[in-house]
C-alpha cells in the first residue's frame, strides 16, 4: 500500500470504529454499571452481563489485539480461542491479586478486568490500524445475517424445509431463553452464615490472648450472609470466668460480663468485617464469648449458657487477663 494513500492515524481512528470492539467496551461499561447501580445489581443483568465479562469478554480483547488481521484466524476459531483464553486470564488475573494488598475481592477483580479488556482492546484497534482496511478484522455483521435469513427462509425452498427452518429457529430461542432464566435465576444451595474472628492484622493468628486487665485490645469479627435474603445479625461479646472439669466432662460459667452488642446488617451473598476494639475489666475472666443472632434475640433473662445455646452462631477465644 502506498504510504501517501494512508490516512494519519488519529483521523482514521476517529472515522473508523471497529463495531465488534465496541461491543466489547460497551459491554465492559455495561457490567459496571450492573455490579454497582442500585437498581441493576439486583437484576438477572447482572449475572448476565459478568457471566459474560468472566467467560468471554477479556478473551476476546486478547484475541483482537494479538490478531488484527482478518486472515489470521477465522470466526470459529476466534470465538472458541476467546472461551478458552478467559478462561485462563482471569484466574491468573486472580492469582496476581492475592498476592496484593488488594486480595481477590469484587472490585480488585472487576477493576483489574476493566483494565486488561480495555487496553487490549485499544491496542487491537491500533493494531488494525496499521493494517490496510482491506486486511483488517471485521465482523460482517450484515452479510451473517442476510446470508441466515436467506439460509432460513429460502423461497425457493420446499415447504418442508421452511417448516425445518422455522422448527430450529423455534429451538434456537427457547434454547437461549432456558439458558438466560438458568443463568438469571439459579437453584437455591444450602443457607448458611459465616462467623468468624480475625487477629488484628486481619489474618487467622496473633489473637490477643494475654494481655493486662483494662488495656485496649482489637479484633476483626466477620459476618457472611448466605442466606438468600438480607439479614440484620445482632452480635454480642461477653467475658466469662469458665471452667472445665475433665471428670465430668462439663464447662461451668460461674460469672459473665457484657462486653459490646451491636447490630450489622448484611445483604445476601457478601461479607461484613469489621473492627471491633474491646478490654477485659478483671482478670478474673479467662474467656470471651462471641455470639451471633439473626433475626431472634432471646431476652436478657436469658442468660449463661442458656444465652449461648440460643445464639445462631457462637465462637470464643481463650485469653490470660493479668492485674493490671
Amino acid at each position: 500500500m502506498d504510504p501517501q494513500d494512508q490516512k494519519p492515524l488519529i483521523v482514521e481512528a476517529a472515522g473508523d470504529l471497529p463495531g465488534d470492539l465496541v461491543a466489547v467496551a460497551a459491554v465492559t461499561a455495561a457490567t459496571l454499571l450492573c455490579v454497582y447501580v442500585p437498581v441493576l445489581n439486583a437484576s438477572p443483568l447482572r449475572i448476565l452481563f459478568g457471566v459474560a465479562m468472566v467467560l468471554f469478554i477479556p478473551g476476546y480483547a486478547l484475541i483482537a489485539a494479538l490478531f488484527p488481521a482478518k486472515g489470521d484466524l477465522d470466526g470459529i476459531e476466534r470465538v472458541a480461542l476467546s472461551f478458552g483464553l478467559s478462561i485462563a486470564v482471569v484466574p491468573l488475573i486472580g492469582l496476581a491479586l492475592n498476592y496484593t494488598p488488594w486480595g481477590i475481592r469484587l472490585d480488585p477483580i472487576l477493576a483489574s478486568l476493566t483494565i486488561f479488556t480495555i487496553g487490549m482492546t485499544a491496542i487491537a484497534w491500533y493494531r488494525r490500524l496499521l493494517l490496510p482496511a482491506g486486511d483488517r478484522f471485521t465482523v460482517p455483521a450484515r452479510a451473517m445475517l442476510a446470508s441466515a435469513r436467506l439460509e432460513l427462509f429460502d423461497p425457493e425452498a420446499s415447504r418442508l424445509d421452511r417448516g425445518l427452518s422455522v422448527l430450529l429457529v423455534v429451538a434456537i430461542v427457547v434454547a437461549l431463553v432456558t439458558t438466560a432464566y438458568v443463568i438469571a435465576v439459579p437453584k437455591e444451595g444450602e443457607h448458611f452464615t459465616e462467623f468468624y474472628i480475625l487477629g488484628p492484622g486481619g489474618k487467622a493468628a496473633d489473637y490477643p490472648t494475654d494481655f493486662p486487665a483494662g488495656s485496649a485490645q482489637s479484633l476483626i469479627i466477620g459476618v457472611g450472609n448466605h442466606e438468600y435474603r438480607e439479614i440484620p445479625y445482632t452480635v454480642e461479646a461477653l467475658a466469662l470466668n469458665q471452667t472445665f472439669d475433665p471428670a465430668t466432662n462439663t464447662s461451668t460459667i460461674h460469672a459473665a460480663e457484657p462486653l459490646d452488642r451491636f447490630v450489622v446488617t448484611v445483604p445476601h451473598n457478601e461479607t461484613r468485617e469489621l473492627p471491633w476494639e474491646f478490654s477485659v475489666p478483671s482478670a478474673d475472666y479467662n474467656r470471651i464469648e462471641f455470639l451471633l443472632y439473626n433475626e431472634t434475640v432471646p431476652g436478657q433473662d436469658v442468660i449463661g449458657q442458656d444465652r449461648i445455646n440460643a445464639s445462631y452462631r457462637d465462637l470464643h477465644l481463650w485469653v490470660r487477663v493479668r492485674p493490671a
